[in-house]
């Protein structure tokens, strides 16, 4: 196993140009063939609704036929006089009686011969509670139950409209429900508008689906849906009966849109539906195409899938034999390259193998041999560059510091005030000791803030004390080193520019430390400036407002991020009217090994 990681990773180009192209080459072959099956299957569907389309106009063709025909059958009784007399006679004799019940035999075979293409029963009943019934008579209900039954009441509650009702009763013999489509009216007195007797019309769901039956087969499902969204007929008996709001709201959906077909879930099975409307009946005539089933029939996914496998295993073979030959003295050029140790460029490699190796190679020798050169260049002259600003450093005194200064001791000496300009040169004499004098590169943090309290109070000789200077230092910091010269540009320029506006005011100087990093902050609360009210923003480099040495804010900056990284650094924030802030971010560093004292 290690062995087998061992070549994976010396042969880590190969693998992964290899695996990328299965993927691609599996993707691609796979994707064409979903959008092909897609394609497929979409043009199956919409061939398969228009077809569909025509079947179930032809379905609802033949039931308008036969609705005719009880309409037919029905305007026939509630005209005929002896179908009236016969339901609305009272008590008779015998022999009257006997005349009605021939006459309403023969009356009801003329009624009977306008439904005679059909295997119906017909039952008519009267409110004087007689009954009649033609031909042979399917539906099993008394004629004393069909005064309290559901189809008779609902009947009772249109008068003027021809309904057809599903009804589930047990025959005679009958091992389980039957179930009938039983179309009713009622016979109304036209004058008067009185109710006298209604006529059923009763069929077997078995002969009503005679009606679309040669339209089915398997996977091609037809089901009429009454406005209740119950199953009355279907040529999936398992179905009939059933109550299905969800199929009845896709036949709506269907009709209302007048949509071609509509996708769905029924009975568990993604299906194609199609629906026509039948508003003589209030049915819906539902056609349901199981979708897997009747794409299974018009592709073959097996040989699909075997196509696909052999697409891919010819165009892997391929791939593998071209990417080896191509990854062989690539991979022996970066076995060379990889011996190369870390900060060690002085490792070139031997040219060799293919053209696309050897110029690799010579590229690479030669970045090695450029890459040196300009190492030592730059080491030198960063090394040139920080002996030059630390000589600059300690020569930068500006002559108008000196010339100010001197004649302020001039004017304290001539007002008497001889200790305070003595106070004044022995200040000036340390400030200067501490910075020409000095050679360290590097001061502690006390010396740096003993040279502050010099230059501070110098400025208050000349100036007055109208800018207050507070310190801060934690006692633990004061022995840590940092570069010369790094607090005082900002107490200058704090000095001279943070209190044109205003008339007084005080800087602070803060110094603390956090786990690892020296904090040095000076802050003052004078006019402030806009345009640094984000820790990343310095003032304008180009500025040569400085008093004392000439050293910029950027200089200063600059000098931290060479020395120490650029995770340190300078940041100021200053808002107008509040003042001004700077933040000053140094390494935790002890007495370094080549210090000297002054």
């Amino acid at each position: 196993m290690k062995t087998y990681l061992n070549r994976m990773k010396k042969d880590g180009l190969f693998f992964k140009i290899f695996i990328v192209m299965i993927i691609s080459i599996t993707a691609v072959c796979v994707l064409t063939s979903l959008v092909t099956l897609r394609m497929s299957e979409r043009l199956f569907v919409e061939t398969f609704s228009i077809t569909n389309s025509k079947v179930l106009n032809q379905i609802k063709t033949s039931f308008e036929s036969f609705n005719d025909s009880i309409v037919n059958a029905s305007s026939h009784a509630s005209q005929s006089l002896t179908v009236k007399s016969f339901l609305t006679a009272g008590s008779t004799d015998s022999v009257t009686t006997a005349r009605l019940y021939f006459n309403m035999g023969q009356q009801m075979k003329q009624i009977k011969s306008n439904v005679d293409a059909y295997d119906v029963g017909i039952t008519i009943t009267g409110m004087n509670g007689r009954s009649y019934s033609a031909g042979q008579m399917y539906w099993p209900v008394a004629g004393d139950d069909l005064a309290g039954h559901r189809i008779t009441i609902n009947t009772i509650a249109e008068p003027k409209r021809l309904m057809y009702q599903y009804d589930r009763e047990r025959s005679p013999g009958a091992a389980q429900n039957e179930h009938f489509i039983i179309a009713s009216k009622a016979l109304v007195e036209r004058t008067s508008g009185t109710l006298y007797g209604i006529l059923y019309v009763s069929i077997r769901e078995q002969e009503f689906k005679q009606f679309y039956s040669n339209f089915t087969s398997t996977g091609n499902d037809v089901v009429i849906l009454d406005k209740n969204g119950r199953i009355v007929s279907s040529n999936r008996e398992d179905w009939i009966g059933q109550s299905s709001p969800e199929l009845l709201g896709d036949a709506e959906d269907i009709a209302a849109r007048q949509l071609p077909y509509k996708n769905a879930e029924v009975m568990g099975k993604d299906h194609i539906l199609l629906a026509n409307y039948v508003p003589a009946y209030d049915f819906y005539i539902v056609n349901l195409i199981d979708r897997k089933y009747a794409v299974g029939q018009i592709i073959n996914v097996k040989s699909v899938v075997l196509i696909c496998l052999a697409i891919i295993s010819i165009s892997l073979l391929v791939v593998f034999l071209i990417s080896r030959r191509l990854t062989d003295s690539l991979s022996r050029l970066v076995k060379q390259m990889s011996n190369i140790t870390e900060k060690n460029f002085d490792n070139y490699i031997d040219i060799g193998g293919s053209y696309e190796t050897r110029e690799l190679g010579k590229a690479f020798n030669y970045m090695l041999y450029e890459l040196n050169d300009y190492i030592d260049k730059l080491l030198y002259t960063q090394k040139e560059q920080r002996n030059a600003e630390l000589a600059a450093l300690q020569r930068q005194i500006n002559p108008h510091f000196l010339y100010n200064t001197l004649a302020s001791v001039k004017f304290l000496v001539q007002q008497g005030s001889k200790e305070k300009a003595a106070e004044t040169i022995n200040a000036l004499i340390s400030l200067l000791q501490n910075t020409i004098s000095n050679v360290n590169e590097t001061v502690t943090i006390e010396q740096e803030l003993a040279n502050m309290q010099n230059y501070v109070f110098i400025n208050h000789a000349r100036y007055g004390d109208r800018i207050k200077v507070n310190t801060f230092a934690s006692p633990d910091c004061m022995h840590y080193h940092v570069p010369k010269l790094i607090i005082q540009p900002f107490i200058e320029n704090a000095f001279f520019h943070a209190f044109n506006q205003k008339n007084e005011g005080t800087i602070y100087i803060l110094v603390s430390r956090t786990e690892d990093t020296l904090i040095c902050e000076v802050a003052d609360n004078g006019d402030g400036m806009d345009g640094l009210s984000t820790h990343d923003a310095l003032p304008n480099p180009k500025s040569k407002r400085q008093m004392f040495t000439g050293i910029g804010i950027q200089n200063v900056h600059n000098r931290i991020t060479l020395l120490y990284g650029e995770e340190y650094g300078v940041s100021i924030t200053s808002t107008k009217g509040e003042g001004t802030k700077v933040r000053i971010t140094l390494p935790l560093i002890e007495k370094l090994p080549d210090d000297t004292e002054a």
